[in-house]
């Protein structure tokens, strides 16, 4: 459960000022944390729009069953790399990839990886909520429809679970039929969320997913988070540095397109190795 100081101030943006104790804030480390499997292993990852380099051989395991941090400066690569991490950035035109990207093992830049699949296996939810001009029901239904679902029994089964993986249920299930955006901000977020978790991700990517949030909502997403990595592998960029120590086993540090620094929440934001990340936790630029 978060403490009341953290939750009031968990949709501020604000660094851990200098002086606090990490240990106040961090969630505590897994016993072993070393134990979890790699879902995801990138190795001397790089990026590039046209002839701009955003990322630079970066290597890091992504557990499964855990929620890895991404932290840094604005414009640093970090919801780049996110995004690498399902193939959305083949959608900008002009982009390119070296390195590897290994999902359980395969590499998902491989010739015969299927896009969809991989989408569907690795779900992202964005920095604002973005539910399809639909109703809530039918933004949920949406993506096993497409996968190929079209009995309506099923299609009830798979909105019910997932609105209750999402905590959203009890607040909409008398209004399934209303328009997405009849909904609180908050709760449309908690609404894509769902809509990713009707597929059944077994990794989500979340892009600063708080960042337009309430606390209350925030304070809720966070809550769902710990609950889905029960069972998902869980990736958030956040330029928040209370929600980081909050909700993270891992947190890893990017500066100027480059991962510098990748380590037990708990370390990283209390005796980090690099100089550069100590001065950014603590607010001394960013």
């Amino acid at each position: 459960m978060i403490g009341s100081t953290l939750v009031n101030d968990a949709g501020t943006a604000a660094p851990v000022a200098e002086g606090n104790s990490a240990a106040a804030i961090a969630k505590p480390e897994p016993s072993q944390p070393s134990s979890a499997p790699a879902k995801i292993r990138v190795t001397n990852l790089s990026f590039f729009y046209d002839e701009v380099q955003a990322l630079f051989n970066n290597t890091i395991e992504i557990p499964d069953r855990h929620i890895t941090a991404l932290i840094g400066p604005s414009g640093c690569g970090k919801s780049t790399f996110l995004r690498a991490l399902n193939r959305m950035n083949d959608e900008i035109p002009g982009t390119r990839v070296q390195g590897e990207v290994l999902l359980d093992g395969v590499d998902i830049y491989g010739p015969t990886c299927d896009k969809v699949i991989l989408r569907r296996r690795v779900g992202m939810v964005f920095q604002r909520p973005n539910p399809f001009p639909k109703s809530i029901y039918e933004n949920v239904a949406y993506g096993p429809r497409v996968h190929g679902e079209g009995r309506k029994s099923r299609l009830d089964e798979i909105v019910e679970h997932s609105l209750r993986r999402a905590a959203l249920w009890d607040e909409v299930k008398d209004g399934l039929h209303k328009s997405a955006f009849d909904i609180s901000g908050g709760q449309q977020q908690r609404l894509c969320i769902a809509r990713v978790l009707a597929v059944e991700p077994e990794v989500l990517l979340m892009d600063e997913p708080c960042s337009a949030l309430d606390p209350a909502s925030t304070f809720r997403i966070e809550e769902l988070m710990r609950e889905l990595q029960k069972d998902i592998a869980i990736v958030i960029v956040t330029h928040n540095m209370q929600q980081a120590a909050r909700v993270s086993d891992t947190t890893g540090f990017f500066l100027k397109g480059e991962l510098l620094e990748v380590g037990p929440t708990l370390r990283i934001f209390s005796k980090p190795d690099d100089k550069r990340t100590e001065d950014y936790i603590q607010g001394r630029f960013g």
